[in-house]
């Protein structure tokens, strides 16, 4: 199993839950960006969220919809490196050459070799768009040579 998964504060959705998020979520959608949302607790209180809390909320809800497992990272924290490699979808040796290479940067607890989630989120940004360029690129050849596609 996945390390980020097996976090204790990783959230697998029931099947509850997930309809609960798709109903939810289709509510959320038909908000406004600006809608502040409030929060009234069994108890009688009630909770005025920040705005960017609708946006955050609005993700998690679509995620659960789907079933996904969700775990938030703050991107201030360091990951390991079988945590850093699940991330990116690969292997943990792959990663420490990656490291050892100089393709990011990480610190050293001990003997122990940590990666800010800052650095991982940017390196597979910007892997993602170079793929993506790469994918529009052969879409554009096939194109041009009548490829049927």
């Amino acid at each position: 199993m996945n390390a980020l998964l097996e976090k204790p504060d990783t959230v697998v959705p029931t099947e509850e839950d997930t309809a609960l998020a798709t109903a939810s979520s289709r509510i959320l959608a038909n908000a406004k960006p600006e809608t502040e949302l409030t929060v009234h607790l069994d108890n009688g209180q009630t909770l005025l969220l920040p705005k960017a809390v609708t946006r955050l909320l609005s993700h998690i809800l679509a995620e659960m919809a789907h079933g996904n497992a969700l775990t938030l990272i703050p991107v201030h924290a360091e990951l390991t490196t079988q945590e850093a490699a699940d991330y990116l979808g690969v292997s943990r040796p792959y990663l420490i050459s990656m490291l050892d290479g100089g393709t990011l940067p990480f610190s050293k607890v001990g003997t122990h070799r940590r990666i800010r989630f800052n650095d991982i989120k940017a390196f597979k940004e910007i892997k993602d768009k170079a793929r993506e360029a790469a994918m529009q690129a052969l879409v554009e050849q096939a194109q041009e040579l009548n490829m049927g596609y």
